[in-house]
């Protein structure tokens, strides 16, 4: 088979099997929340079983059009995950991972919902947050692969995580942001027992929630596939300690989540720019001294 193919499958398997992986992922770390704060936890595949719940409700929804906006979604964030795994340009799906968001917020803000629009406009802070060391990664890939092309970057002699460790440590930060965990998850959140009311999806309806909820596992497969990029090279091996790597910042995660308290939206971006500005930031300069 040629590359073009071998590429095109990955992709398909990316669109089959995200939402397999990304529900698995989402089990897991229930169970692994659950033993942290001694609990017996819901079973492995409870995710599953909720969505299979909200997919068999009625269909409800406060505005005609936020169907269309949530399906919108859910297509960007599956285009940009596609994107990534045919080896295509990074900083062109990271455009497209930041168009997605936005008909997220739309399909809140339609509603009419002092909740929602709350929520929306705190999803609105977040992206304001974490875009700057989004943006400072694909920049950092380019000068250490001489390419945004995701197929370049991973089929060098050495892992980027060699050339870019700061800018590592930057982006697994900007991961609590983007996944929405504790201490930033301040648009919504994952724990019930945190609020009654549940931010940018207070006024979703079951269905477009079961839709958030695949976008949700479709993004988690494409950020761990992120973090995997920093260390694959063109040694067959170095995919099996990506997906290692993978696991262990998603367990960091989780520990991160059941152990932070939620902070206000000032501090996160505080934290977060600064983390971005000396980890991110430095790293890069010293990037463009080595390779200028």
């Amino acid at each position: 088979m040629d590359e073009m193919t071998i590429k095109m499958i990955i992709a398909i398997c990316y669109v089959v099997f995200a939402p397999l992986i990304g529900g698995l992922l989402d089990g897991i770390g229930r169970q692994i929340s659950a033993r942290m704060q001694r609990r017996v936890g819901p079973p492995l595949l409870q995710p599953f079983y909720d969505l299979g719940k909200l997919l068999h409700k009625d269909p409800i929804h406060v505005s005609p059009s936020q169907n269309f906006l949530m399906l919108t979604y859910l297509f960007f964030v599956i285009l940009t995950g596609g994107m990534i795994f045919l080896g295509m340009d990074l900083l062109l799906a990271m455009f497209l991972l930041s168009t997605a968001v936005m008909f997220l917020y739309f399909a809140a803000v339609v509603t009419g919902s002092h909740y929602s629009a709350i929520g929306a406009g705190r999803e609105l802070l977040q992206m304001v947050a974490y875009e700057p060391c989004v943006l400072l990664t694909c920049v950092a890939f380019y000068v250490v692969s001489g390419s945004f092309e995701t197929a370049d970057i991973i089929s060098g002699n050495i892992s980027p995580i060699a050339y870019m460790p700061g800018v590592f440590v930057a982006f697994v930060f900007i991961l609590t942001i983007k996944m929405r965990k504790s201490p930033f998850d301040i648009s919504t959140s994952h724990h019930p027992n945190q609020e009654i009311v549940k931010g940018i999806t207070s006024e979703i309806g079951a269905k477009n929630l079961a839709v958030y909820t695949l976008a949700e596992w479709y993004e988690t497969v494409f950020l761990m596939g992120m973090v995997a990029m920093f260390v694959i090279n063109k040694n067959p091996w170095s995919i099996l300690a990506a997906v290692l790597t993978a696991f262990v910042v998603y367990f960091l995660e989780i520990l991160i989540d059941n152990s932070s308290a939620r902070v206000k939206s000032e501090l996160m971006i505080k934290l977060s720019w600064t983390v971005t500005l000396v980890a991110a930031g430095g790293n890069l300069l010293v990037l463009m001294f080595m390779f200028g």
